[in-house]
């Protein structure tokens, strides 16, 4: 349980509330490479941390993010016109750079020099993975931008799934990091059966070698954020083996979920404002053939634009209106939640949760013991920063770059350390290993 005040140091981002100034000293993502597909088209309206932006690609193929908001007399930018290495206002014709210097002002005399004493605001962009990424911090505490865990190289094969999601991020990435809820809420999406390990074989349903719902949780803190394991029986050679799934917590707001035999998998959400969130599911690969196609991908989710979202990644099909789409027939016939695509049944969970959750009347067990971490770090990181410390994770010594970072899956002789796969390169050790055995 939380008390309201600390729930919502938790939760609010807006303003200068300090967890959404902890978030603004890390890059994040703004949108997807695929909203500015085309030099000088359409811009894209974004908002992050309760802050209206406007997005937009210019002539030359450089992204730039600012104000919505025209600094003459705020007129949207959404609606200007981008053309020639500028985004122009439709109502007096200013025209502004991606750096926010307005380069034209054809409303005002060229001796008045005004032009070159109004900067709009503007924030540096940097394009990686399929993402447009944004720092939103003081300059000063600017770090380089570093590839993260999900697109280590710029040939690694990632697919993502988006959706505005019509709650806190907090609850959302509680849920990414929650291993138990699995083996029920997604029971009919990830079936048991005796394989070695958890199996995507293409269509909708995965395979997973155990039928254990309440998997032993053991957590270690790291320098980036906490790793967990979730140790479960497995259907075979239960005696001398356990199926381990290690979940990855990469603070402020990414979780590193257990990989599939065919591709590894990732969780990012970030604020759009209090009460909504920009949710990012993530496959990659760092073979060709790993991972899914972008659209396979989706629609393995049930979260492909034009028929389950709209063209701004919001809810179309499944809303709480229509209960997700819930179909109590299917239920009846052995599906356990009646909704299509794993997103979507959490998403069913953690929009009925309320916009922001109220966690003082929770009632947590064993299974919630990542839950529990997840907020004493953050909650710990976030009062420190607000006394002066610096941002968790925006400038941590790692002893291996952040790429390197890595969740896991797979059986382990019973009893077995865990704790050290948490990089490719240990991972790609214990496969030598292995094959050499």
């Amino acid at each position: 349980m939380l008390t309201p005040e600390d729930n919502d140091l938790l939760c609010r981002v807006e303003g200068q509330a300090p967890m959404g100034q902890l978030m603004r000293r890390h890059w994040l993502i703004a949108c997807l490479s695929e909203e500015l597909a085309d030099p000088d088209g359409a811009p894209v309206p974004v908002r992050l941390f309760g802050e209206d932006l406007v997005a937009w690609r210019d002539s030359d193929g450089a992204i730039g993010l600012m104000d919505r908001y025209c600094p003459h007399r705020h007129a949207s930018l959404v609606f200007g016109r981008n053309e020639r290495n500028g985004l122009r206002c439709l109502y007096h014709g200013w025209k502004m750079d991606v750096q926010g210097n307005v380069i034209e002002m054809p409303s005002e005399p060229a001796q008045s020099g005004m032009a070159q004493k109004v900067r709009h605001k503007a924030y540096p962009t940097h394009e990686h993975g399929g993402f447009v990424w944004t720092y939103m911090g003081p300059p000063d505490t600017m770090p380089p931008f570093a590839p993260p865990p999900y697109a280590p190289t710029p040939d690694a094969k990632v697919s993502i799934l988006k959706v505005v999601v019509d709650c806190n991020w907090a609850q959302i990435l509680e849920g990414a990091i929650d291993s138990a809820h699995s083996s029920s809420l997604h029971s009919s999406d990830i079936a048991p059966s005796r394989v070695a390990g958890t199996e995507h074989r293409g269509g909708r349903t995965m395979l997973r070698p155990s039928t254990d719902k309440a998997p032993r949780l053991q957590v270690q803190a790291t320098h980036y954020g906490f790793k967990y394991a979730a140790i479960r029986r497995p259907i075979q050679n239960a005696d001398t083996l356990d199926y381990v799934r290690m979940t990855v917590f990469v603070a402020p707001f990414s979780a590193l979920i257990p990989p599939n035999a065919q591709y590894n998998s990732a969780n990012v959400n970030v604020p759009i404002d209090d009460t909504h969130t920009a949710f990012h599911f993530i496959s990659w690969s760092l073979t060709r053939n790993g991972a899914l196609d972008q659209e396979e991908y989706r629609k393995f989710q049930h979260g492909q634009v034009g028929i389950d979202l709209d063209r701004s990644y919001r809810k179309l099909a499944r809303t709480p209106e229509n209960q997700y789409g819930q179909n109590r027939l299917a239920m009846n016939n052995g599906n356990f939640t009646g909704i299509d695509g794993i997103s979507n049944q959490d998403i069913a969970m953690w929009e009925t949760m309320g916009p922001i959750a109220d966690r003082s009347t929770e009632r947590l067990g064993a299974s919630d013991l990542a839950i529990v971490e997840f907020r004493r770090l953050m909650l710990d990181a976030v009062k420190r920063f607000r006394d002066g410390a610096p941002a968790l994770g925006a400038h941590a010594t790692l002893p291996y770059p952040q790429a390197q970072i890595a969740s896991f899956e797979g059986m382990l002789p019973k009893g077995a350390e865990w704790r050290g796969f948490d990089t490719v390169e240990a991972q790609a050790s214990r496969r030598q290993a292995q094959s050499a055995a």
